[in-house]
């Protein structure tokens, strides 16, 4: 049978892939005349079936390096990604009996070698491939580059849980970083506004994707940056903002874009972006692609979200949430403020009971003064009793502690009178010695006080006797 080169058959990321059909007829090669062949009209289904059928005839099986990017897992557990490299891109399928297999997360930027057969997914006429098995073969040039700057950044630092502030509950105003042709734009506006349409919301416009992208994102943050502070007094801030000049000052700011490859989300994979953000004087929130994907924006934020969606509502609590708290507090208010009421109530009604019938309050006082002058009268009573006890007591032990102060002072006068008498220098004459003195009645008790031919007097028992000194001996 003979082939021929066919139509070329367009896909949406390889611009023409020649594909072989088979002819429906076989001609004659001497026939001198070759009749004329009407155009067959395919259906679709059987055109993408009679492709599929060329595919397995002609590749499969195949096996396929490349570079993952749009890596996705379902929740019936299939894997849906594609593989690329510098000159084309793949549609790939990779089921779930195929999938518990795998030894590892596939993650985009990876470089991988996927063995499979190729087909067409007839739902959508999508050239795609089955794939069986998956291995790594290495990392993707992206995948590298953004391994190394996320080693660079963590190790200075901008990372750490530490430097990650807490989101303002009431934001006063919320700064908005996205395309304004971004679906995530429409996303962040209707979430913001079903959740809290009395927060102004100031948007600065970037480019999310391209080569200028990063540099647009840095200028609209530093944009931002400039209404985070709003340096105004009481009086000057109420009529600044009567102005038409009034910006809001923006207390959190949100840096948001859609799902997409590593390469659509490589500008959120800059360096000077991630300083960027790292010096932002309010919490940046960060929801750029899907759950699934992250990219160093998400590492330096104080906060990243899975989705732009969810991204807005983190940092919008819903109005009917405060709408509830004020009206519970209120209601608290009221509650005590009624108790309070009641409470004051009695106690007027008690001042107004006792005002009104002062004589009650007279008896009673009578009666008070009463008891205290009847307590008074006995504590006196019991005062005077004691008192008298005392007394008695006193009597009765006055007149012998008068005899025994007696006695022990005449056993001491007895004990003084002896220990005079024996220091009485007559005794010790009455024992034959003699007390000496000289003219002027001193007491001579030494030879060297007198001398030769000396008056002196001596002393005796039962009189005196004056003498002159005749002689001294030693």
């Amino acid at each position: 049978m003979l082939f021929f080169l066919g139509q070329h058959w367009m896909h949406p990321t390889v611009d023409y892939l020649p594909v072989c059909m088979p002819l429906t007829r076989t001609f004659q090669v001497f026939e001198p005349v070759i009749p004329q062949v009407s155009a067959r009209i395919w259906q679709v289904g059987a055109l993408c079936r009679a492709i599929a059928d060329a595919l397995q005839a002609r590749f499969n099986p195949v096996t396929v390096r490349g570079e993952l990017t749009g890596f996705s897992r379902a929740a019936s557990g299939h894997c849906y990604f594609s593989m690329k490299d510098e000159s084309g891109q793949l549609r790939c399928a990779m089921f779930k009996r195929a999938a518990t297999s795998l030894d590892f997360a596939p993650r985009d930027g990876e470089l991988v070698e996927v063995t499979g057969r190729l087909g067409v997914y007839e739902a959508r006429g999508d050239l795609q491939l089955i794939v069986e098995r998956m291995t790594r073969a290495g990392q993707g040039n992206l995948f590298e580059q953004f391994l190394k700057l996320k080693a660079k950044l963590e190790a200075q630092g901008l990372f750490d849980a530490a430097r990650k502030r807490p989101l303002p509950p009431m934001p006063r105003a919320i700064g908005l970083v996205t395309s304004l042709g971004a679906a995530a734009l429409h996303d962040v506006v209707t979430a913001l506004q079903r959740r809290v349409p009395h927060i102004p919301v100031v948007l600065v416009p970037a480019s999310v994707q391209g080569a200028n992208a990063s540099s647009e994102l840095v200028g609209a943050l530093s944009k931002l940056y400039l209404l985070t502070q709003s340096g105004q007094g009481s009086e000057a801030d109420l009529a600044y903002k009567k102005s038409k000049r009034f910006k809001p000052v923006v207390d959190v700011i949100l840096l948001v874009r859609g799902g997409g490859a590593m390469e659509d989300l490589w500008a959120f994979n800059d360096e000077a972006l991630a300083h960027t953000i790292a010096s932002s004087p309010v919490p940046v929130v960060c929801g750029v692609g899907h759950e699934t994907d992250f990219t160093i924006a998400d590492f330096v934020a104080d906060l990243r979200a899975p989705t732009p969606t969810a991204a807005a509502e983190l940092v919008a609590q819903p109005q009917e949430v405060w709408l509830n708290a004020l009206t519970h507090m209120a209601q608290r208010m009221q509650d005590a403020l009624t108790r309070q009421l009641d409470r004051q109530s009695q106690r007027l009604d008690g001042a107004s009971a006792r005002l009104g019938r002062p004589s009650n309050r007279v008896a009673e006082q009578q009666l008070r003064l009463a008891a205290s002058g009847q307590k008074l009268q006995a504590g006196l009573r019991h005062a005077l009793a004691r008192r008298q006890l005392h007394l008695d007591h006193l009597a009765v032990q006055m007149p012998q502690a008068l005899q025994r102060g007696m006695q022990s002072q005449a056993q001491r006068l007895a004990r003084a009178t002896l220990r005079l008498e024996l220091l009485d220098p007559h005794l010790v004459l009455q024992r034959g010695y003699a007390w000496l003195s000289d003219d002027q009645g001193q007491t001579v008790s030494s030879r060297q006080q007198i001398y030769v031919g000396q008056a002196i007097t001596a002393t005796l028992a039962d009189g005196a006797v004056d003498l002159t000194v005749v002689n001294t001996q030693p």
